[in-house]
């Protein structure tokens, strides 16, 4: 099988097997205690802090642990929103991630926050001139589904900003130091293991600046109070490792993506009647590949794939197996029927030439036998 939904998870890296396995083969011990073991622990969790905060150009403090990007997210957006005075107003659009969705709905339900909309075009291009009058703003660096990265330097410095680089992380060189991408607006970062080829289950909300978190887990006071919860110390020690390795090759590996990205959005186009890309053709992803087929289904287009040995999706893992359309793709303005063909390809490594003229090949047929 040629894995081909890295957006959805990575393949595990070996340096973050081998981090697991040595924390694992140490013991079991709680970074909580008091013992030795817990101390040992307990140093191998802030190893792993420090390791991810130099990835990202922040203080080991400004790391904070989660169960996943979905957490880290929750608490970004409503940990801060709680914590902050003032006006209750929140910004974000329509493509983000169900985890931004459901947070700031949670906030309008339940806390009587106003939720509003920014506008985004035909290539889920977030706007980011929103007013001025923002309690907090929450968009996504990178659309998960299409691939399209936005410009987020234009973002108001009054308005503190939450950013879900979940997709973004792995595949860009993001630094929230002084100088550093995707700017000094943003105050609040979401991030996830299992994106760089670490373990699931593990994340990260990375804080540039000291900002006020009003805790969304309870209970033992664990990450200096503002995520309580027993820490997974080798699954912990599997994200650092994961990042560490990444980061040691981001620049050749992101190169070598975007060549066969290319290579790979060309021949599709070229040699499959009907179909056409989605999101942004030149600001996108560097292993990401999305598209939506006139008269047949995405489903029906992933399971040929499957049967011929390429692991694909139809658009977010979060929304698999639902039959409505992508609501990211109604936003973008694509009609339903066309939304439900959707084809998601992200790319943990380059393809070969072979490969991509293989999944032509497949494409090809399966649209000519829809239609007839």
């Amino acid at each position: 099988m040629t894995y081909l939904d890295a957006a959805a998870t990575a393949p595990l890296h070996p340096e973050a097997r081998e981090a697991m396995l040595r924390v694992w083969d140490a013991g079991n011990a709680n970074p909580s205690s008091v013992h030795s073991a817990g101390q040992w622990a307990a140093r191998e969790v802030e190893s792993a802090r420090e390791q991810v905060a130099a990835a990202f150009g922040v203080r080991p403090d400004g790391v904070i642990f989660t169960a996943g990007g979905t957490e880290a997210n929750n608490l970004g957006i409503i940990g801060r929103a709680l914590a902050a005075p003032g006006t209750r107003r929140i910004y974000t659009t329509r493509v983000e991630h169900s985890s931004v969705l459901a947070s700031c709905d949670y906030l309008a339900r339940v806390h009587g926050f106003e939720v509003r909309y920014l506008p985004v075009d035909s290539d889920a291009t977030v706007d980011t001139r929103p007013p001025a009058d923002a309690s907090l703003i929450a968009v996504g660096l990178a659309n998960g589904e299409v691939g399209t990265v936005s410009d987020l330097g234009e973002l108001p410095a009054a308005a503190p900003c939450h950013v879900d680089a979940v997709q973004a992380a792995a595949n860009l060189p993001l630094s929230l130091g002084p100088s550093g991408w995707p700017g000094p607006n943003v105050a609040s970062m979401a991030i996830a293991s299992h994106k760089f080829g670490g373990p699931q289950g593990v994340g990260a909300l990375i804080l540039p600046r000291d900002v006020a978190l009003e805790p969304v887990i309870h209970g033992g006071g664990q990450e200096a109070g503002r995520r309580s919860g027993t820490h997974n110390v080798a699954g912990i020690a599997g994200f650092a490792a994961a990042v560490t390795a990444h980061a040691a090759r981001a620049g050749t590996r992101a190169v070598a993506l975007m060549r066969s990205r290319d290579e790979l959005i060309r021949a599709v186009e070229d040699g499959v009647p009907g179909l056409r890309l989605t999101g942004h053709r030149e600001q996108r992803l560097p292993n990401h590949a999305s598209f939506v087929v006139d008269g047949v289904s995405g489903e029906a287009l992933l399971v040929a794939l499957d049967v011929a040995g390429y692991a694909v999706s139809s658009g977010s893992a979060c929304r698999a197996g639902q039959s409505e359309p992508s609501p990211v793709l109604l936003a973008m303005g694509v009609d339903a029927d066309l939304a439900r063909s959707a084809l998601r390809f992200t790319l943990p490594a380059p393809l070969s030439s072979a490969e991509i003229s293989r999944i032509v090949e497949v494409l090809r047929r399966e649209v000519e036998r829809a239609n007839g």
